[in-house]
């Protein structure tokens, strides 16, 4: 049995102004301090675009949005990790994206981020009506803990006369007519047209071969959610990532009829099975598809992995990735991607843009997964040359062109880029596009989705590339300083409140830890079922980042229920280390919130 200590009772902590340099979105150019919102049940939601964790958070976040909204407000305080989300306009543009219905607060310097002392994207902070800060949660899958938190707040401040009910501050920003809004994917088709994953309006859309005319939309809210990649399966048919649905889809292009292929609609938490009946299988987040060896292979954004589907057998299963966020190469089984977003096959490969860690890597036909150009999660940049030293900026897309080179859509670059693995190099095609997520060759062209423009560019592939002067960046986020040697890891967890870890077949929590470099842990890393671990730091390393993965199980404790609902509370976390004489000793990281009203 794991026993896990509670969580202390703490001093209640007043809850640190919200700062942020980009200023407010969605609230009708007002700006607001948390004195205006005194009598309202605000939930900070600390998250940044490119994070498909985050998008989840907003998904889980709706109901509880909509159920309480005149005595809860959400204020999205949105802390970048790319140099490209500290720009402002980017920001606007992805509060439209993803339907973001509550204000943001637009941080580009982390001030925020560093006053309420957060470690990761997500995370989730709770203030009650007097201001004070009393719950925070990290990760995915806290919706639920949090409603149980909001009923209590509402019940407790309406009793003490300081709950304020009433409209929030939230003001929706004036719809823009244009053909396409925040594309995703395009594919050329057999007739010579091109379909479009018009994401944000959840359809698809086919356009003329001048990528300019509407021939006709397919599907619409309800048949689709924010759908991106695309992939023939057939002349006929047409397969789709439908992302948020969390499934895979087909299209018959005859008739335009929409059918599900594999996915239930619920996303894929830890323990859910990893293969089986396509139908039966959840998955999460499938951001692209592609036909690779007879199978289509599915980009799984939402679990860094990638999975296929059989149209034989109609089943699906894991094909590379462990769920761990990172760069690692190997055996499918052994590999580590980061949000994987973008595939293009060719008889030999299947390319695929790893966009957390900025990353061209390919897998081969014995199933082994190689890294092409990157480094890891927190280094990326625009610089060309050779690919041991050429960096991307979370690219969404890859595509293969005739002589066995890929162009990659370095979506937060605004770059479309080419890399040559017969030389080794990275070179630039094209600048000033805007967010591009993907291209596709139309005869000696390619058609580039610039996502944020809104349209389909054609551009000529031109017989030498442009050559852009080299920038190179590191995320933003402060280093933690700690001592060599010694330091104890310490991932705080307490069950929120009506539920208790569920140990009925043995330890209910897991524990895994890595770091880059690999020679910064001198002990400690691997698996584990302790949410406590000491680890030895080589003093010699000066800097680093360690990898931590926690999971925790906990049902419902209701001694009358004999089938009490049952839930999974997953992080990782990349944080950058810092070695220092008289550093840290320990890293507390707080998997789960804590009630401390």
């Amino acid at each position: 049995m794991n026993d896990v200590a509670p969580a202390p009772r703490r001093a209640r902590v007043r809850a640190p102004e919200l700062i942020g340099k980009g200023g407010w979105i969605n609230t009708g150019g007002k700006q607001y301090t948390l004195a205006d919102l005194r009598g309202r049940i605000v939930i900070l939601d600390f998250w940044t675009f490119c994070c498909v964790n985050c998008l989840h958070v907003l998904d889980e976040l709706r109901e509880l949005e909509e159920k309480h909204r005149d005595t809860v407000v959400i204020i999205g305080v949105h802390s970048p990790k790319f140099v490209h989300e500290a720009e402002h306009a980017a920001v606007v543009d992805a509060v439209e994206r993803y339907n973001v219905e509550h204000p943001v607060l637009d941080d580009p310097e982390l001030a925020t981020w560093k006053q309420y002392a957060v470690r990761a994207w997500p995370t989730l902070a709770v203030i009650d009506p007097e201001g004070y800060v009393v719950a925070q949660h990290a990760g995915e899958g806290h919706a639920h803990a949090i409603e149980k938190l909001v009923e209590q707040l509402e019940a407790e401040h309406e009793a003490k006369g300081t709950l304020r009910r009433g409209d929030g501050p939230y003001v929706a920003p004036e719809p823009v007519a244009t053909d396409l809004r925040f594309p995703g994917k395009a594919l050329l088709l057999p007739s010579g047209n091109l379909l479009v994953s018009d994401t944000t309006r959840h359809q698809l859309v086919e356009m003329g071969a001048d990528g300019e005319t509407v021939v006709r939309r397919i599907g619409g809210p309800g048949v689709f959610n924010e759908p991106q990649g695309l992939a023939l399966l057939d002349d006929a048919t047409v397969v789709v990532a439908d992302t948020v649905h969390h499934s895979l889809k087909a299209v018959d292009l005859a008739s335009g009829d929409v059918t599900t292929l594999a996915g239930t609609g619920r996303q894929w938490w830890q323990g859910a099975p990893t293969s089986g009946p396509a139908l039966e299988v959840d998955l999460s987040s499938p951001w692209d598809v592609a036909v690779f060896g007879g199978k289509v292979w599915m980009a799984m954004a939402g679990v860094h992995q990638l999975w296929t589907y059989d149209p034989e057998t109609k089943s699906v299963e894991v094909a590379a990735g462990t769920t761990n966020e990172g760069l690692v190469d190997g055996p499918g089984a052994e590999a580590w991607f980061a949000q994987p977003s973008g595939l293009a096959a060719t008889e030999e490969r299947l390319w695929v843009a790893d966009s957390e860690t900025s990353a061209l890597r390919y897998v081969d036909v014995d199933g082994v997964v190689h890294t092409a150009v990157g480094t890891g999660l927190f280094d990326f940049g625009h610089r060309d040359g050779a690919a041991g030293q050429a960096l991307f900026q979370h690219p969404l897309g890859v595509t293969a062109l005739p002589d066995g080179s890929v162009a990659v859509s370095d979506t937060y670059n605004h770059a479309l880029r080419r890399f040559d693995p017969a030389t080794g190099e990275v070179t630039t095609l094209a600048t000033d596009l805007r967010e591009p997520s993907d291209a596709v060759l139309v005869g000696d062209d390619i058609v580039v989705v610039e996502s944020a423009r809104h349209r389909l560019t054609r551009l000529r592939l031109p017989e030498e590339a442009v050559r852009v002067e080299s920038v190179a960046h590191r995320t933003q986020r402060a280093a933690t300083e700690v001592a060599g040697g010694k330091l104890r890891l310490d991932v705080i967890f307490q069950a929120p409140a009506g539920q208790k870890l569920d140990t009925r077949y043995g330890p209910s929590t897991r524990l895994l830890v890595s770091s880059t470099p690999p020679e910064l842990l001198v002990s400690g890393d691997g698996a584990g079922t302790d949410l406590a671990r000491e680890l030895v730091l080589d003093a010699n390393v000066p800097e680093g980042v360690l990898h931590v993965s926690a999971m925790a199980a906990s049902c419902d404790d209701d001694p009358a229920n004999e089938y009490p609902a049952c839930h999974v509370h997953q992080q990782d976390w990349g944080v950058p280390v810092r070695l220092t004489e008289g550093g840290a000793d320990r890293l507390p990281l707080v998997l789960a919130g804590m009630d401390e009203a």
